[in-house]
């Protein structure tokens, strides 16, 4: 049972009961905006950023590694060392390369439990590993009441969560909106067509083993993807999101500074993919969405707002028996937007170790070297002016790294 439904919802507002309560209006111009993207599952960092530059990388992967530059179907040269996955060419590279995206590797939490649900809480939590957490204190919860107090002005930062529930990173005394802007469906398995075939050879010597092989399948096929469904928790799909970027983008320009939208269908155990397949797809549809958002959003809240793409976190660096590959630790953050400096723009950012198998963490998966809430505390300070006090009261006990994002 996911703890979230345990959670009582009062915090959070229907859309229409929050405009209702007349505290939207449009954002000032030059006001920050801030949108959190959560990749429920934990997407294949190394297939979305790739170290062209390890030979390590290409033995570890022998079937699902991304090409080197320059090949057919190969990574997009970013700099000597990275390069980004092929299905991003027309979405997130021109973004790169116009200084409007970066990417922080080796970046996440020091949480070792290797569970989807309880990383997902804790990162949304934002509180010290060590000793009690409140389920009723999310981080970005705790950013809103920080700039509600800081602003002269009687309206505060208006909170929007593009979700069915209100996440538990928008927890809180503060108020905050959610409502899900739409909901694609998983193609299950397709029992017609089963039938069909196993009704072919009934009745032959073949009859029982073409039943019991369907019924097998099927076991192993349920038992797979609800374990994927369950660490997505609901969340919207990358199709999904392409589809509703537009509106989203509508919404954060004409009424919200501060969102959250999370989106499913990254844990790829089995047939993960390479430049094309499971994956690439997930990659693709959801790099449409940001850039459309990037474009809906227009020109002037767009200089004023960064994207953070986060994951709980990563997945092994070797790809497993199945093609696929398993839950792991450190991961790779994207920041997206015209708010990015021009130093941290079009480049790969944050603390970084050469990729050899030497440097992995417990032989299986990037360390963390970039820890969540320094990098995200580093990012409010300067994004909005934060006090040292201030940022401690976003993440307790943390220690703030300004990467110069913006």
């Amino acid at each position: 049972m996911q703890r979230r439904r345990f959670l009582s919802a009062a915090a959070g507002l229907p859309f229409a009961a929050y405009l209702g309560r007349g505290w939207t209006a449009t954002p000032q111009a030059g006001t920050p905006r801030f949108l959190l993207v959560f990749l429920r599952g934990a997407y294949d960092c190394n297939s979305l950023l790739v170290p062209t530059h390890s030979e390590f990388y290409y033995r570890a992967r022998p079937t699902i590694a991304i090409a080197r530059p320059g090949q057919a179907q190969g990574a997009l040269a970013l700099n000597a060392d990275w390069g980004l996955h092929p299905m991003l060419e027309d979405s997130i590279l021109p973004l790169f390369q116009s200084r409007q995206a970066c990417f922080v590797p080796f970046a996440g939490t020091n949480d070792l439990s290797r569970s989807h649900f309880e990383t997902q809480d804790s990162i949304e939590l934002g509180q010290p590993l060590e000793g009690h957490k409140s389920f009723q204190s999310g981080f970005l919860n705790r950013l809103t009441q920080v700039l509600q107090s800081d602003r002269q002005s009687r309206r505060g930062p208006s909170t929007m969560a593009f979700t069915a529930q209100l996440p538990l990173a928008l927890r809180g005394s503060a108020q905050a909106a959610n409502m899900a802007l739409a909901s694609v469906g998983k193609a299950g398995v397709d029992e017609r067509h089963s039938q069909i075939i196993a009704s072919m050879y009934q009745g032959t010597p073949l009859g029982g083993a073409v039943a019991e092989g369907f019924s097998v399948r099927d076991a192993v096929q349920r038992g797979v993807q609800e374990e994927m469904d369950r660490a997505g928790r609901d969340a919207i799909s990358a199709k999904g999101f392409s589809l509703v970027a537009q509106r989203m983008a509508v919404l954060m320009r004409e009424q919200f500074d501060l969102g959250f939208v999370d989106v499913g269908g990254w844990d790829t155990h089995v047939n993960q993919g390479s430049a094309s397949g499971n994956l690439a797809n997930r990659l693709a549809e959801l790099s449409r969405g940001l850039a459309t958002f990037a474009q809906e959003i227009g020109p002037e809240p767009w200089r004023n707002t960064v994207v953070a793409v986060i994951s709980e976190f990563g997945r092994t660096f070797r790809e497993n028996g199945n093609k696929g590959t398993d839950h792991g630790h450190g991961t790779v953050y994207w920041f997206l937007g015209g708010g990015l400096s021009s130093r941290a723009g079009g480049s790969i950012a944050g603390t970084q170790a050469e990729v050899t198998e030497k440097a992995l963490f417990q032989n299986r998966d990037y360390p963390v070297l970039n820890e969540y809430r320094d990098v995200l505390g580093g990012l409010f300070g300067r994004m909005y002016g934060l006090s040292p006090a201030q940022v401690q009261q976003v993440f307790p006990a943390s220690q703030a790294r300004d990467l110069h994002l913006v």
